[in-house]
């Protein structure tokens, strides 16, 4: 055990999720937390490359410091995405080499990397030899029935030569067949002990565990092992843990966010929005766990996911959703009629 790094930028983190992790969700963390690292939802090189820039890669500065995950494996294409993303401003280019999905098998990236630790190696050098910021990679522990430590030890080694070192375990195998996403993040099992072995063999490198953590007390007893923790659908469906993220692991000093503060935050930022032509929705979506526990929160939900008002573009909705949780006190509420 040991002390953990109060230098380490990324340790605590939110995971990059699939259709969650968008800009406005990193938004609405960013209220919560101003140290909490963010990923974006992974990015394929063909979405960069055939698609919209802007609409994936455009964000808040408020939102950073924030990581891209690419999805992808062939080097020249990767780095010439992760280019753009240095353009754009993110902090750190994060290679996908572990999602489970059968999509992303199909196009031969994700999980199925981490059987080609030498392509990854060259997937990586190749961002590395183009981009300043730092490249890092997000992987499991195994894949299919290969349980040894040993594999991961390897991948981990090799992919170094390339330049990375930073490494974001997800400390369960993938299972590329047989089970769905949602059964990867539940069935296989977690061996934290995998972790810590990588942070004991390679002191140098920085390893960041994620998988099944649920609150900030089992994060804190991590970081006596590693140097930062990822969570995902737990501060997805729980944000409100993020507001003791600053105090417990930046800065005792910090001030901890009301939920009527962060919900005055996002109705500014949801009204600014909508002038711009995003659907209320968009964002709505991601604030529906802000009050859970809460009196009201039931009803909080109900009215913010009711596509029939949302589709009005009426702001009487968050008022009316804001009604159903007790008032605060009116110098932290401004109600907004328009």
């Amino acid at each position: 055990m040991r002390d953990f790094d109060t230098n380490c930028a990324r340790r605590i983190c939110v995971a990059p999720m699939m259709d969650w992790t968008d800009r406005h969700c990193r938004y609405f963390h960013r209220q919560l937390s101003r140290h909490v690292y963010l990923y974006t939802e992974m990015i394929t090189t063909s979405a960069l490359l055939f698609g919209d820039i802007a609409r994936h890669l455009f964000f808040m500065p408020q939102e950073n410091p924030i990581a891209l995950q690419l999805g992808g494996s062939e080097p020249n294409e990767l780095a010439h995405c992760a280019k753009l993303a240095e353009w754009w401003g993110y902090d750190e280019i994060n290679l996908n080499c572990g999602c489970p999905s059968e999509r992303v098998q199909r196009n031969a990236f994700g999980a199925c990397l981490m059987k080609e630790a030498t392509l990854v190696t060259d997937c990586v050098k190749a961002i590395c030899d183009k981009v300043t910021i730092p490249v890092t990679v997000k992987h499991r522990i195994g894949v299919n029935g290969v349980n040894n430590y040993g594999f991961v030890r390897d991948f981990v080694g090799t992919v170094a030569q390339g330049g990375c070192h930073v490494f974001i375990v997800h400390a369960r195998n993938a299972i590329l067949h047989g089970l769905s996403p949602k059964k990867n993040r539940e069935i296989p099992e977690l061996k934290y002990n995998y972790a810590y072995r990588l942070k004991h063999d390679f002191p140098k490198f920085e390893i960041i565990i994620n998988g099944g953590i649920k609150t900030l007390h089992e994060a804190s007893t991590h970081l006596r092992y590693v140097d930062g923790v990822m969570i995902g659908r737990q501060f997805y469906h729980h944000p409100y843990l993020l507001a003791d993220v600053d105090r417990c692991f930046y800065s005792p000093s910090a001030a901890v966010k009301t939920r009527s503060t962060v919900e005055l935050a996002m109705r500014e930022y949801i009204y600014a929005e909508h002038a711009r032509g995003t659907y209320i929705g968009a964002i709505t979506r991601h604030m529906l766990g802000l009050y859970r526990n809460q009196p009201g929160a039931k009803s909080w939900r109900r009215i913010l996911s009711d596509p029939q008002q949302l589709s009005t573009g009426n702001f009487r909705i968050l008022d009316e959703a804001h009604a159903q949780i007790a008032a605060p006190p009116a110098d932290t509420y401004k109600k907004i009629t328009s």
